[in-house]
């Protein structure tokens, strides 16, 4: 299987998988007398379980390099998984379509590189790998409904493994 090329984020481009989170990208109105200007809905967040509380955490991500080799994929499908870069430089988002079957179709995997200022959040049972920091480590906050239960994430691993270049 050929090398997968990772593209720009876009709004257009990743809508199928979820929203991008970023000011700017709507209408803001003026906030906290005039000293901000506030970016409202900017993700539609899901929760599909009563029992589930949404879960905020901070994940920090060693920095990789591209090319990388994804060996699996996960999906939340009860959920969606917002992650909004604290101290990041760049950072890599694949994600992939949903088979008949459940599982992720792979032949439709699309790699996203995101720069400073740029947030995801994958739609409920979107398959996607784990965040990759790129150039350096990066902090990211992570926001997803969870009830510790196996139905938070779904692990499915990748035969053959993809790579993904620049």
């Amino acid at each position: 299987m050929s090398p997968l090329r990772a593209e720009p984020l876009t709004v257009e481009a990743f809508a199928p998988f979820g929203d991008v989170i970023c000011a700017g990208l709507r209408q803001g109105a003026t906030a906290n007398q005039g000293t901000a200007t506030r970016f409202d809905w900017c993700a539609e967040l899901v929760n599909a379980r009563p029992g589930a509380k949404a879960n905020l955490s901070v994940f920090r991500s060693v920095a990789r390099q591209l090319p990388f080799t994804l060996e699996l994929l996960e999906r939340h499908p009860f959920s969606t998984q917002a992650f909004v870069p604290m101290v990041c430089a760049r950072f890599l988002v694949c994600v992939a379509p949903t088979l008949a079957d459940g599982g992720p179709d792979v032949s439709g995997l699309r790699a996203f590189v995101c720069l400073p200022g740029q947030g995801v959040n994958y739609r409920v049972g979107v398959w996607h790998h784990p965040i990759v920091a790129l150039e350096a480590d990066a902090d990211f906050v992570m926001l997803a409904f969870e009830d510790g239960s196996a139905g938070d994430c779904v692990l499915r691993r990748l035969d053959p493994p993809r790579l993904i270049n620049g």
